[in-house]
């Protein structure tokens, strides 16, 4: 059957992504559609009439939407890209293809739903949307897009079917997105993927229309999002929100009758039930995740793999996880190569696996989770121990955390306790989420305080800026200076934990969190600094400066200050509106006060 109303091949009908040169063209495939396209004469009219405007609103929130389905002689194929514009490369769509799948040992019976991450074929350019651009410094560092990486967020259907030669039928639905919000597209599929499976092409076109009139996916205010007769309630959180607090959605006015779901989290899994096999040994993966160690999650299904390697990447949460990580990888993906070759040590990668080849292939990593089939909510899982990875042989093995890791810092018995009476008296696993999510935050916020307190020390005093010099530099980070100041500032202030906390400074400075971290914040203190130059630079008289100076020094001066607005623009710098306002009438004064020749020149320079 044909799609309908897609959007067309004309100029500007990509959502996020640019043409691409004629390089590109040849190594990306164009979307894959169900047998008979629309009339090409159709699709360029529609493409033109909507020009950029047409898919602004389902790009800001997806890339675009698959069917994976099986075929007898081809395997996984791409049967559906909705939107017809969207372009996915012959790399990226392979990868979808066997990510989109369970492998066949995890005997997954009719609906799952798990998601998947993967690189982005470089090559690729990306056109700017500078709205959203505009989101995203508001969000939380952990839930910014990375730019590498797609996420994929699948709803998996395998049910008996006679009248197939396979005697099954198995389709995937997949949303392709940028945005990390797990649990916000888990509802989206849940509510829209059953009536697909009956309704096929139809229902995902009006679907995919409805997500193209969202809202953008602003943060901090209070969205409705209507899909296929259900409207949904969301929040994003900011970056201004206190950590560890969600403002949960409410229905408070009456005009909220219509609201069919509302979702206190968009980004949040169910943490306990992710840790409850392992939650004696919470701590020790905390420290492991922190320091990006290599690690792999073995488990029975990908709704298994993928729900714990994201509930550990959130365990460090507000703490950004910086290194890859893989909610479910098979042996087919694209870097399999990469991250299970022992010509090298292993890469600081968290991968979540379901294939028993990989028991064998990783049996060099030096900390891998076997965990066996999660729970439903209520019931408790026997608590698995730390054992030695020798003893790993198989994905038969019992389940353990099998590693000859030392933990640096003693383990917290106090909450332990408390997790363990909760599974006694049959707490729900919402509540035993929220005890274990704010143990994990005060740990998290413990141990990165002095270390915030110690970069703030760096950033230059405000009276050694002089807006007629460059902003001066912050200082440099020094180990052995940070490891002094622990002495009386450290973590012992804020947490009653014991144990190695210099060592795990020392180990956690190598690791690829730090380097993160660092090089966010760094960034944030020379936008600050740079901020705080435009600031002391308006309060100057400069038109008294020009009159002091050469035509030469002013017309540099006038190019100067126009960088410096433009930069403020793109870089997104913390300054107060009026000081910008106040910087461009200053511009305006100088040019004023030059010759006419120069005006004309220095009022079209530099603002395009």
């Amino acid at each position: 059957m044909a799609l309908r109303g897609l959007a067309g091949s004309g100029p500007g009908s990509r959502g996020l992504l640019d043409e691409a040169g004629a390089a590109d063209e040849e190594r990306e495939v164009p979307a894959v559609v169900a047998a008979g396209d629309a009339p090409e004469d159709v699709e360029e009219d529609e493409g033109r009439s909507r020009g950029l405007l047409r898919w602004d609103g389902f790009s800001a929130w997806l890339h675009c939407v698959c069917v994976v389905g099986f075929d007898l002689e081809l395997g996984q194929a791409v049967e559906v890209i909705y939107p017809q514009h969207s372009k996915l490369t012959d790399k990226e769509k392979t990868n979808i293809c066997y990510l989109s799948f369970p492998d066949s040992n995890s005997g997954c019976l009719g609906d799952t739903q798990f998601c998947f991450r993967f690189r982005q074929s470089s090559g690729r350019r990306v056109s700017l949307h500078c709205l959203l651009d505009q989101f995203e410094k508001d969000l939380p560092v952990y839930l910014k897009k990375d730019p590498a990486y797609f996420y994929g967020y699948v709803y998996f259907r395998q049910v008996r079917d006679k009248t197939l030669k396979r005697g099954y039928f198995q389709k995937s639905l997949v949303l392709i997105s940028k945005l990390p919000y797990i649990h916000f597209f888990h509802t989206v599929l849940k509510q829209i993927a059953p009536e697909y499976f009956e309704k096929n092409e139809p229902y995902l076109e009006a679907a995919c229309n409805d997500v193209d009139r969202w809202p953008a996916p602003m943060p901090g205010k209070t969205l409705h999002l209507p899909i296929m007769g259900v409207v949904m309630k969301v929040r994003i959180p900011t970056c201004h929100d206190k950590p560890g607090t969600t403002q949960i959605v409410q229905l408070t006015q009456q005009g909220d009758t219509h609201i069919s779901v509302i979702l206190p989290t968009v980004h949040e899994v169910d943490l306990f039930r992710c840790f409850c096999p392992v939650f004696l040994h919470s701590q020790m993966l905390w420290e492991l995740v922190l320091l990006g160690e290599p690690l792999v999650v073995m488990a029975p299904s990908p709704s298994e793999s993928s729900e714990t390697v994201l509930a550990l990447v959130n365990c460090i949460s507000p703490l950004k996880y910086f290194s890859d990580f893989r909610p479910y990888f098979t042996i087919h993906d694209s870097e399999f190569k990469e991250y299970t070759t022992r010509t090298q040590a292993p890469p600081s990668v968290i991968l979540g696996v379901t294939n028993p080849f990989f028991a064998k292939t990783l049996q060099h990593w030096p900390h891998i989770i076997r965990i066996g089939d999660l729970k439903p909510a209520g019931e408790i899982p026997k608590q698995v121990k730390v054992k030695k990875l020798k003893n790993l042989k198989t994905l038969d093995s019992k389940p353990g955390v099998y590693t000859s890791y030392k933990p640096y810092l003693n383990r917290d018995e106090e909450i332990m306790k408390q997790l363990q009476k909760g599974v006694q008296q049959k707490r729900p696993s919402e509540a035993q989420s929220v005890i274990l999510r704010r143990y994990f935050l005060e740990l998290t916020q413990s141990f990165i305080i002095p270390l915030e307190r110690y970069v703030a020390s760096l950033m230059p005093l405000q009276k050694s800026i002089s807006p007629w010099k460059s902003p001066p530099q912050l200082r440099q980070f020094l180990p052995e200076e940070f490891m002094k100041t622990l002495e009386k500032t450290g973590p012992q202030l804020t947490s009653r934990i014991k144990g190695d906390w210099i060592g795990l400074y020392r180990h956690f400075l190598k690791s690829p969190n730090f380097d993160g971290w660092f090089k966010t914040r760094r960034k944030e203190m020379t936008q600050k600094l740079e901020a705080l130059h435009l600031e002391a630079l308006c309060e100057e008289d400069l038109l008294h400066w020009t009159q002091k100076h050469t035509e030469v020094e002013t017309v540099d001066l006038v190019l100067k200050l126009k960088n410096k607005l433009l930069q403020a623009d793109r870089e997104h710098l913390p300054v107060k509106p009026d000081t910008m306002e106040k910087l461009r009438t200053h511009i305006d004064a100088i040019i004023l006060a030059l010759p006419e020749d120069l005006q004309g020149i220095l009022l079209k320079t530099g603002m395009t």
